[in-house]
């Protein structure tokens, strides 16, 4: 607070660009602009954070980092400053936690952890591309999606395939083909051309 000496009241002078803001300012572009995204930060909060009886306090520990920060300068666009302050204090939470969701490591034996481990930024949004996908693999046809199954991700090949759904190994490559271009339609949007790397 500063004493102006021109009317001798107190206020708190805080910029946004070139025009100068009071508090009351700051608490009047947080009840305009921060509180109608509070759906969206809890659904980002929501699909981003295991443990759910924590989600009210990061709500509450998102909006007082939002307020500090505006108290320096308001930022000229309000959603992306909320979500993106919301990531980094995930991003933080994990690191300070040094929380590895088991559902992000295949082996119980890779929790030692060694150098070249991806930071906690990297886990969240390996673990959002697996809701993804998984999302996506639920919205095929059953024959599909075990075609694709066996063969992405056990690796099996179209002979094996095909003897273990019982079905011609010509079916097989039919089956992986509308598979893997339903997923493509799904992830990507119809009509997009994602090549698959050699």
């Amino acid at each position: 607070m500063v004493e102006t000496t021109d009317t001798g009241r107190e206020h708190a002078d805080l910029r946004c660009g070139s025009a100068v803001m009071t508090a009351s300012g700051v608490q009047e572009w947080f009840v305009r602009e921060v509180l109608p995204l509070e759906a969206i930060l809890m659904q980002f909060l929501h699909h981003n954070w295991r443990n759910k009886s924590d989600i009210a306090d990061l709500r509450q520990e998102v909006y007082v980092r939002v307020c500090e920060a505006a108290q320096k300068q308001i930022p000229d666009a309000a959603k992306p400053f909320v979500l993106t302050t919301a990531r980094n204090l995930l991003i933080n939470r994990v690191r300070r936690e040094h929380v590895v969701p088991i559902e992000a490591v295949a082996d119980l034996d890779a929790l030692n952890l060694v150098k070249d481990e991806p930071g906690p930024d990297r886990i969240i949004i390996a673990r959002d591309e697996l809701r993804r996908l998984q999302g996506a693999l639920d919205q095929i046809s059953p024959r599909s999606r075990e075609a694709v199954l066996l063969g992405r991700v056990e690796g099996l090949s179209r002979r094996q395939i095909a003897s273990r759904m019982g079905i011609a190994e010509d079916t097989v490559r039919q089956h992986l083909a509308h598979g893997m271009r339903a997923l493509a339609d799904i992830l990507y949007g119809p009509g997009n051309d994602v090549r698959r790397k050699p």
